[in-house]
């Protein structure tokens, strides 16, 4: 297998995981009771405004995919989104409207106003 693993907090990682996003994605590894879990992360075309943010678990790397681990969580991403998401940051926001992973993004020129589609 040709997957890339690097450390989320070396100088090379192109995604930068908070640690609220690595707190969260630890508990729901633990309440599923698979340690194999990671997060994928993966943009699709669609959308208000071009591109949408995809998030899943998965427990199997593909030869294009770059792993980003943290504190013993790993995130996994395809060389194909990737380029859409090199310097973002990935949380974990709660607030009124609900619990979920959102991306900051700064290669986004426009989002829509629930911030899950943008265009760059």
């Amino acid at each position: 297998m040709n997957t890339t693993t690097i450390q989320a907090d070396s100088d090379g990682s192109p995604l930068i995981l908070s640690d609220g996003a690595v707190n969260q994605l630890k508990k729901l590894v633990e309440a599923e009771g698979n340690t194999a879990l990671m997060l994928r992360i993966y943009i699709t075309g669609g959308g208000c405004s071009g591109f949408q943010y995809g998030f899943e678990f998965d427990e199997t790397t593909n030869d294009d995919d770059l792993k980003i681990e943290k504190d013993g969580v790993s995130v996994i991403v395809d060389t194909m989104s990737l380029q859409y998401l090199n310097g973002a940051e990935v949380r974990f926001q709660e607030d009124l409207t609900g619990a979920q992973f959102v991306i900051n993004n700064p290669n986004v020129s426009t989002t829509c106003g629930c911030g899950s589609s943008f265009s760059i």
